[in-house]
């Protein structure tokens, strides 16, 4: 796939007097890609309008160059797009095997054709001692990669994939994100990850979408986006931490809790013609606030640095 997995245009979608997308325009390129937003951030809506599971308000999208829309664009969809939803898709009574047989059944696959992938994929997803057993008394984790099998069983160029580490332990989310790295690497498959957790977007994705109010924060690829955020330094102190921090943000300055009762402060930019930010303003704020600095020490740009100030650049405090 050389054209964009998916194109917004002014996409808007409203739940009574909830909007849930804002006129969202948006074009990504193949490949991995992050969905990230807090909730009420409308990603969860924007799943349902590419699968065609609702209707937008007004706008379009196309996705895998299908129109979801169109009686024949959704039939198309469930060739192009493999979808694993967030909760679970199990049919009572049905071992492993059968159920993914079935759904592939139901993707277009010949009856053989679909029983060979649903062998294929289950061995994939390491389910293949338990794919004659009924799912029913299968594991959180267990579940979580028959779901991903399902949605891998007809071979689709690109993936949505709903919360796919949710509920898991330790164990289980690290083979679910080893999964999930190399079918966008290795098997170099598109795919859309909806997640909460930057630390899973960070490990399997290129580029993300923050979404903030049903519109895009920000767009891009996960290198740039970190390489743009602000500097931030990480403030040792003595005195009332609260007092500080009321100081810092009415100096504009952005600041949230640290390890150790530090505070990590996000610094203005430098101004034009200046070799980089500086903390004076800090220092000035906790003047202010009558407390004493022990330490100032830089912290390194982060996904989630980079993360709250898209939030915060479209007026959502995190």
């Amino acid at each position: 796939m050389t054209e964009p997995i998916l194109v917004l245009d002014a996409l808007a979608k409203s739940y009574g007097a909830v909007r849930a997308l804002d006129g969202l325009t948006l074009a990504l390129a193949p490949g991995p890609t992050g969905l990230l937003g807090p909730n009420g951030a409308g990603k969860t809506t924007l799943l349902k309008l590419c699968l065609g599971l609702v209707a937008p308000d007004s706008g379009s999208a196309r996705i895998a160059g299908c129109d979801p829309r169109s009686t024949a664009g959704r039939a198309r969809l469930r060739r192009e797009v493999g979808y694993m939803p967030e909760g679970d898709c199990l049919v009572p009574g049905m071992s492993g095997v059968e159920t993914i047989a079935m759904l592939g059944r139901l993707s277009g696959l010949a009856p053989r054709d679909a029983m060979t992938r649903a062998h294929e994929v289950l061995d994939y997803a390491g389910l293949d001692e338990a794919r004659y057993r009924e799912v029913a008394g299968w594991s959180t984790g267990m579940k979580q990669r028959l779901k991903l099998a399902q949605a891998l069983v007809h071979d689709p160029p690109l993936l949505l994939l709903d919360e796919p580490t949710d509920g898991l332990d330790p164990a289980g989310r690290r083979h679910m994100l080893d999964l999930v790295h190399d079918l966008g690497h290795a098997q170099q498959k598109s795919l859309i990850l909806c997640s909460h957790l930057l630390p899973d977007v960070e490990a399997t994705c290129d580029a993300v979408v923050v979404l903030s109010k049903g519109r895009a924060a920000a767009a891009g690829r996960i290198t740039d986006l970190v390489g743009s955020a602000r500097p931030s330094v990480r403030v040792e102190f003595q005195g009332d931490a609260d007092v500080f921090a009321r100081e810092l943000r009415s100096a504009g300055l952005a600041c949230a809790p640290a390890a150790g009762g530090a505070l990590a402060v996000e610094l203005p930019p430098a101004p034009p013609g200046e070799p980089g930010a500086d903390a004076d303003e800090v220092l000035a704020a906790a003047a202010r606030a009558s407390v004493r600095v022990s330490a100032v020490e830089p912290e390194r740009a982060t996904m989630e640095a980079a993360f709250l100030q898209a939030l915060a650049a479209g007026g959502e405090r995190p």
